[in-house]
């Protein structure tokens, strides 16, 4: 057990610029406080000391304000970055190398025992304010964005957000779809990215992401009428010949720049 708390302090330096020696990490991160009280207290709630544990687990809570079930399994190498206000439930899983930052919440929607918490598998990354809730499953290498809510399994690699979360990019991304709508979900993907804080200044809201859906769909439209147009113009060469009024967006532009 002290090995694996050696190495979860050794694997802050990686992760955290402002970690500078083992005696400021080891006095003065919370995250690391409560992974070594959880790692007592699960050694304790394993040996069916379960009252002792769940003390134990209170005293981490009020020490830090980081709330983990002495029964919720946590790999190795796991960062919690600043960390007040994170709770993980009483059966969660969390992989290796995995990072949360502060406000996370790993719940679950079900009052039924059993699995009912989120598993979170190899190097997964949760941004702040994510919620992720019930069982289901963040495969290795997810990054889930800050205050997304997530009730749904993300794929290998995949970057969630928003609430609630939908997946902006894959590893792999899709080869059926029109190109020209992928490489702007991709731009798309690539401006906004994984932000731990929500900094991005360009994250779309909800109405933006249906505005951005219907102009997709009108487009398509237009070009199907476009092509039919040709094909009538080739029967009779007088037909549809009156063009579209021009679509000018003057009144949108932001007029106090």
């Amino acid at each position: 057990m002290f090995e694996a708390i050696k190495e979860d302090i050794r694997s802050i330096f990686s992760r955290d610029p402002a970690a500078r020696n083992w005696f400021e990490v080891i006095t003065n991160y919370p995250g690391v406080h409560a992974l070594v009280f959880h790692r007592l207290a699960h050694a304790l709630w394993r040996r069916d000391w379960k009252w002792l544990a769940r003390f134990l687990s209170t005293f981490s809570r009020w020490l830090t304000g980081i709330e983990i079930h002495p029964g919720a399994k946590i790999g190795r190498r796991f960062f919690i970055d600043h960390g007040m206000g994170v709770v993980i439930g009483e059966t969660a899983e969390v992989g290796d190398d995995c990072t949360l930052y502060h406000g996370v919440t790993l719940g679950g929607t079900t009052w039924q025992k059993g699995k009912r918490h989120p598993t979170l598998q190899a190097g997964v990354v949760v941004g702040a304010g994510a919620k992720i809730l019930g069982p289901i499953e963040i495969s290795a290498h997810a990054r889930i964005g800050s205050n997304a809510v997530v009730t749904k399994s993300v794929p290998e690699g995949a970057t969630a957000v928003g609430i609630p979360a939908r997946i902006i990019q894959r590893r792999e991304q899709a080869a059926d779809k029109d190109e020209a709508v992928e490489r702007q979900r991709h731009q798309t993907a690539q401006r906004i990215g994984f932000h731990a804080y929500g900094e991005a200044p360009d994250m779309p809201d909800p109405v933006s992401r249906a505005i951005e859906a219907m102009l997709d769909h009108i487009h398509a439209v237009d070009k199907r009428l476009e092509d039919i147009c040709q094909t009538v113009r080739k029967i009779d060469k007088g037909c549809l010949k009156e063009s579209l009024p021009e679509l000018k967006c003057d009144d949108w532009e932001n007029k106090s720049e």
